[in-house]
């Protein structure tokens, strides 16, 4: 009787068989079962995963991998209009020049007497964030946008000593489940809503909601439905008038022609850093970024690295480096405000590249033409027979939200469409947004020419017939 022969994949570390039973003997298991012991059995797959036989030549793999990724169609191939929270936006050729040199792209961790260049390097970053936000301390970068923007609250709540904080309703709902997560167990998330003629924040209903208990007012500028908040004084203020930190959610691309959050009252600013050079990507593209005034209550709050520069020894010499690294759980473990694990940082030099590459007055450019295309798209969509755009009375920035309800078509069906003409539609928002009907979000960025739009737009009039 033959024994069935075990599969080995050679990619797969570890598949041989004689390998796992010498590695199973030195940490002395019986059985790879035994490592999964506090895992429930009816969480537990029985029986042998449905997987292709392997294949054994890298040619062949390559070809097979090649093949799945070929069935993808891409922002590059197709003409998008997504945005959301990872955006089409230029990428200068020396960001990849640089966050690819192999002193970058492989410094994992390293302290300063080690590693000179990717510390000055992220205290350049920092600084030229620091010079656009008009604040005064800039973090290494956090996983993404989400992170350091349910980081920022929890560091409001700190500060309080209060554990609820009120967040505007025009978030995106993969945003509010993040802070939720980790606001848990110990912090009340609480929703306020918004006007339904501007999409701008309720400040009556953020005076009925603010408490004696509230640590923090959340509000982004630009919001995720691309609404520039025009009252962002009002809501600060209200914010502190009942003791609350007002955290605010800023894309940094656009605060070339927008006003620095904290000349409006924000006392923490945070977001995502993609738009500043990183190519969309699934899984990856995205950095968060947190700042706030040189003031010791925020500075040592911050749960992730900061860098600063101090001369040395040697006469004339400057060295970079961590500020109060004891109040980081590198430092003090467990004990740490916030656990904090792998940084973005590679993210952070490749937004350094960017901003010292575009300059104040390049940023101002940018900004100006983001403004111009997106308003001429929303003129020329909302000529289109059935179609409102956009449907907030408020001015915007890169992204609107488009009304298909007297079309008689579902988003959804208009972006099937619209693929079938080599253009990705904007997001359906009719899940997340009820409210607002049969709407999607559109995104137009620097990367859209007149003659993208009017492509688009005559589409849009060809499938809503």
């Amino acid at each position: 009787m033959n024994e069935e022969q075990p599969t080995v994949y050679p990619y797969v570390p570890n598949s041989v068989p004689a390998v796992k039973e010498q590695m199973l003997q030195e940490v002395g298991a019986e059985s790879v079962e035994d490592f999964y012991e506090d895992v429930p059995e009816n969480l537990r797959l029985k029986g042998k995963m449905n997987l292709p036989q392997p294949l054994l030549s890298e040619y062949a793999l390559k070809r097979h991998v090649e093949g799945i990724l070929a069935k993808n169609k891409t922002a590059g191939e197709y003409l998008s209009f997504l945005g959301a929270g990872c955006w089409q936006h230029h990428v200068p050729a020396v960001c990849d020049e640089v966050n690819q040199r192999g002193e970058f792209l492989t410094a994992y961790a390293g302290e300063p007497y080690d590693d000179h260049g990717r510390f000055q390097a992220l205290f350049e970053y920092a600084s030229m964030m620091g010079e656009l936000l008009n604040m005064d301390v800039v973090n290494v970068p956090t996983y993404d946008g989400f992170q350091a923007i349910a980081t920022s609250l929890r560091m409001a709540t700190r500060i309080t000593g209060r554990r609820e904080v009120l967040i505007a309703k025009t978030i995106s709902a993969d945003l509010l489940s993040r802070i939720r997560d980790y606001c848990k167990p110990h912090i009340e998330v609480k929703r306020v809503g918004y006007d339904s003629d501007t999409g701008q924040l309720d400040l009556d209903a953020l005076q009925a909601g603010i408490s004696s208990e509230t640590a923090a007012v959340y509000f982004e500028n630009p919001s995720y439905l691309g609404l520039i908040e025009t009252r962002g004084d009002e809501i600060a203020r209200i914010a502190h008038v009942h003791g609350a930190v007002c955290v605010v959610g800023a894309d940094p691309i656009s605060l070339g022609v927008l006003t620095p959050p904290v000349n409006y009252g924000a006392d923490i600013v945070c977001g995502d850093i993609q738009p500043l050079g990183m190519h969309m990507q699934f899984g990856g593209g995205q950095a968060g970024y947190i700042a706030t005034r040189d003031e010791e209550k925020y500075v040592m709050e911050y749960p992730s690295r900061l860098f600063g520069i101090a001369p040395t020894s040697v006469p004339g010499e400057y060295g970079f480096g961590d500020v109060a690294y004891e109040r980081t759980s590198f430092a003090v473990r467990e004990e740490g405000k916030e656990w904090v694990g792998t940084a973005a940082a590679l993210w952070g030099i490749t937004a350094g590249v960017y901003l010292a590459l575009m300059g104040p007055q390049g940023m101002v450019e940018i900004g100006e033409g983001i403004m111009t295309r997106s308003r001429y798209a929303m003129l020329e969509i909302d000529k289109i027979e059935g179609v409102k755009a956009p449907v907030f009375q408020t001015p915007h920035f890169k992204e609107f939200v488009v009304n298909f309800d007297d079309t008689g078509k579902t988003v959804a069906k208009i972006n099937k469409a619209l693929l079938a003409r080599g253009i990705f539609g904007g997001k359906d928002l009719t899940k997340e947004f009820p409210e607002l009907g049969n709407s999607a979000l559109y995104c137009v960025t620097e990367v859209h020419t007149k003659d993208d739009i009017d492509r688009l737009v005559n589409a849009l009039k060809e499938v809503v017939k």
